[in-house]
């Protein structure tokens, strides 16, 4: 889980465009963020391999 005070900082609109920083809703992780799903890739994988992400089926070959 990430810092409080990290998480309260992303909430808030940066003074500059380029200040923003991506973090998970869900956990808060910053690092390996995806921009299709606003969420980190544990998020991601764990969400997709219950279903709760639509149009994502997990692949086998």
């Amino acid at each position: 889980m990430s810092k409080l005070c990290k998480m309260i900082k992303m909430k808030k609109t940066p003074k500059f465009s380029t200040r923003k920083m991506n973090r998970c809703p869900i956990c808060g992780r910053p690092r390996a963020f995806l921009r299709r799903f606003n969420m980190c890739r544990i998020c991601f994988r764990n969400l997709a391999s219950v279903g709760q992400i639509p149009g994502v089926t997990k692949s086998s070959w």
